[in-house]
C-alpha cells in the first residue's frame, strides 16, 4: 500500500498544501508525477485517488489544493482562474523535483477532467516533464463553444467581469454552487451533482461553491490549442459517455507527438473519478505509459 506525506510550497506568496503519495517499501528516489484535477476539486478527491493508485504502481505522486481552495491560501476563495492553476502545477513540478524521495530527472504529469487541460498547458515549455497522461479529459474547444451560443457565452464572461469588479470594490465574493441541478451553478449535469453534492466527494476540505468572478477566466480557457504545442508523449484515456468525446478525438488528432488513446466503458464522466472498475485500468494504462517514457 502507498504511504502519504503532507507537503507544501509557495506560489506568489501563497502557501499551497499537498499530499505526496509514495510507494511503500522503498525510500526511492522514485519516478514521479503531479496530478491535476477537476474544477473546484481538492486533493482528497479525484487527484488523491489517482495519486494513491499511481503510488501503488511505483510512482511518487503529488496531489494539491490549488490556491483559493481547500487548505491552500489565496483570495478570493473558490476562484477558478486557469492562470493560477497552471502556475500552481508548474510550481508543484519544481517542488516535486526537489524532494529527496523523487528522481527529478523522471517526472511526468497526469490530469483528470479539466485537470488534463491544466496539466497539458503546465507541461508545455517545462523542461522537467517527460510524459503526460489525461483521463476523461475535458478538452475545451472555445471556438466551438462561442459559435454554438455566442450571446450566452459572452453574457457569462461579462457576468464574471462584473463579479470581479464587485469584489475589487467591496471585498465581497459573489458565489453560486459548484454543482447543482437547479438554478445557476458551475456544473449542472446530474452525474456531477451526484458526485460533488453527496458523500462521494463529501470530504471536510471541500466546499460546493464557485466564485462567479471565475467565469471571466473559466469560460475562455481553451485546451485545444495546446495539442500543437505539446512536445512530450501523451496517453489519453476516455469513454464515449465521458465529457465531449468528439473534442477528445479532435485533440488527439491534432497532437504531433508520440501518442495513444484508449477507450473504456463508462456510464458517465464522474465514474472515472472514484469507481475502481475505471480507476484501476486507467491507472494501469498511465503507469505503463510513464514506465515507457520516464
Amino acid at each position: 500500500m502507498a504511504r502519504r506525506q503532507d507537503t507544501s510550497f509557495t506560489v506568489e506568496g501563497d502557501r499551497v498544501v499537498g499530499h505526496l503519495h509514495l510507494p511503500d517499501g522503498s525510500s526511492g528516489p522514485h519516478p514521479a508525477v503531479v496530478v491535476g484535477g477537476p474544477m473546484t476539486s481538492v486533493k482528497e478527491q479525484v487527484t488523491g485517488v489517482y495519486a494513491a493508485a499511481l503510488a501503488d504502481r511505483g510512482y511518487a505522486a503529488l496531489s494539491i489544493d490549488h490556491r483559493h481552495y481547500g487548505q491552500s491560501e489565496g483570495q478570493p476563495r473558490q476562484y477558478e482562474n486557469f492562470h493560477h492553476k497552471i502556475a500552481d502545477l508548474r510550481a508543484a513540478l519544481d517542488h516535486l523535483a526537489g524532494r529527496p524521495e523523487v528522481d527529478g530527472e523522471r517526472l511526468g504529469a497526469v490530469g483528470v477532467c479539466l485537470g488534463t487541460g491544466y496539466i497539458v498547458w503546465a507541461a508545455i515549455g517545462h523542461d522537467r516533464v517527460k510524459a503526460v497522461g489525461g483521463v476523461a479529459g475535458y478538452y475545451r474547444d472555445v471556438t466551438a463553444m462561442r459559435a454554438a451560443d455566442p450571446e450566452g457565452f459572452n453574457a457569462k464572461v461579462e457576468q464574471g467581469i462584473a463579479a470581479r469588479r464587485h469584489y475589487e470594490a467591496t471585498g465581497e465574493t459573489l458565489m453560486i454552487p459548484a454543482a447543482a441541478t437547479t438554478g445557476d451553478a458551475a456544473m449542472t449535469l446530474p452525474d456531477t451533482f451526484d458526485y460533488y453534492a453527496t458523500a462521494r466527494a463529501g470530504v471536510p476540505n471541500y466546499t460546493n461553491a464557485f466564485a462567479v468572478m471565475s467565469r471571466e477566466h473559466f469560460l475562455p480557457f481553451d485546451v485545444q490549442p495546446a495539442a500543437r504545442q505539446l512536445t512530450v508523449p501523451m496517453l489519453m484515456v476516455h469513454a464515449e459517455k465521458a465529457l465531449s468525446p468528439a473534442w477528445a478525438r479532435k485533440f488527439y488528432d491534432t497532437l504531433e507527438v508520440s501518442k495513444a488513446i484508449h477507450w473504456l466503458e463508462s456510464a458517465n464522466q464522474v465514474d472515472f473519478y472514484d469507481r475502481p472498475h475505471l480507476v484501476e485500468p486507467a491507472a494501469d494504462l498511465l503507469a505503463g505509459h510513464l514506465g515507457r517514457c520516464l
